[in-house]
């Protein structure tokens, strides 16, 4: 780790590096918008390029390195000569990786950052510990691309079946704290159908209909959710099952005021097409889109109820898409005729 208390102190003003000669970004050169740093951030990248020009690998090149990463944490370049050096100096990793824990959740939307992490995990060969520490980053940004891309990785790179384990539970968890967390749903279809067939899952028909049965309960309690509506779409279409099929369930969600089931049976929740809570608010355009998508696909006389349904869309419970919305019917009505 970078010496703190040299920080402040310009490397130009170092005795121990009087040896390295600084090389400009701009030598030679004018360009026409030049960028301004920082006179700490010049002076430290100016000792960089005369590090790399002389090909020194050295315990004073991560100083540097480091120097440079926390000011700017996206300077690729720094990153891999600070990799390269780390190889070729044989250092053990674990205290990189301590390093690589506070600046991942410092700098969470630096893909460099990550990509770094991943070199470094690939070196060690132990990815275990690495869920925890993605967990807790995603306590800090529960839908940041690159921790999640992370995790992926992770767990198809190495493949252990003891990493694999309770990955649906963790999705769980996950989608209860925020069920609107679209990262999340879509790891959940990257762990059942774009992973390989984990142990226990074999039959796919029944994880279809787990699956089916989940994002439907969660549809139920939150209807104006895309994210789920979203998830649904992708298993039908990964198992190529026609939407046709889910129309009883999604019927009640294009009403204002569905007939609800008898008082007797209110506790009583229908797994296979549970009804709306109570709370939700109707019609749910994504809901009236799938029924128009059912119709389309039937064809004949369920085009005209397809563009009803549209025009209801774009009209009042959709008009942001208003265009699009009237499209679509000019584009089944092309058909038609």
């Amino acid at each position: 780790m970078a010496n703190v208390q040299n920080q402040s102190v310009f490397y130009a003003e170092r005795p121990e590096w009087e040896d390295v000669i600084p090389l400009p970004q701009y030598e030679s050169v004018k360009p026409l918008a030049p960028i301004f740093y920082t006179p700490e951030y010049k002076d430290a990248t100016d000792y960089f390029r005369g590090i790399v020009r002389m090909g020194e690998k050295s315990p004073r090149v991560l100083d540097l390195t480091e120097n440079i990463i926390r000011q700017n944490p996206a300077h690729y370049s720094a990153w891999q000569y600070r990799y390269k050096t780390l190889m070729a100096l044989g250092v053990p990793l674990e205290e990189e990786l301590r390093l690589m824990d506070e600046l991942a959740v410092k700098y969470l939307k630096t893909y460099q950052v990550w990509h770094h992490r991943r070199l470094l995990v690939q070196q060690t060969r132990n990815p275990a510990p690495e869920l925890a520490f993605i967990a807790g980053c995603l306590q800090e940004d529960a839908k940041n691309y690159h921790t999640w891309s992370y995790r992926q990785w992770l767990l198809a790179h190495f493949n252990d079946e003891a990493l694999w384990a309770n990955e649906l539970d963790f999705v769980d968890g996950m989608l209860d704290i925020d069920v609107r967390n679209n990262s999340a749903w879509h790891h959940r279809f990257f762990v059942v159908f774009q992973s390989g067939v984990r142990k226990g899952e074999e039959d796919r028909s029944e994880v279809l209909h787990r699956e089916l049965t989940y994002v439907k309960m969660k549809i139920s309690v939150v209807p104006n959710n895309m994210s789920a509506w979203n998830y649904l779409r992708g298993i039908l279409d990964h198992s190529k099952t026609p939407y046709s099929t889910l129309a009883s369930f999604v019927a009640p969600y294009c009403e204002a005021e569905p007939t609800r089931p008898d008082d007797s049976s209110k506790d009583i929740v229908d797994l296979e097409d549970p009804f709306p809570s109570q709370d939700a608010h109707l019609p749910c355009a994504a809901a009236i889109e799938f029924m128009a998508d059912v119709h389309e696909s039937l064809g004949g006389d369920n085009l005209k109820v397809a563009t009803e349904l549209w025009s209801s869309l774009a009209s009042t419970h959709d008009a942001f898409r208003k265009k699009y919305w009237e499209y679509r019917i000019r584009e089944a009505q092309s058909r038609a005729h």
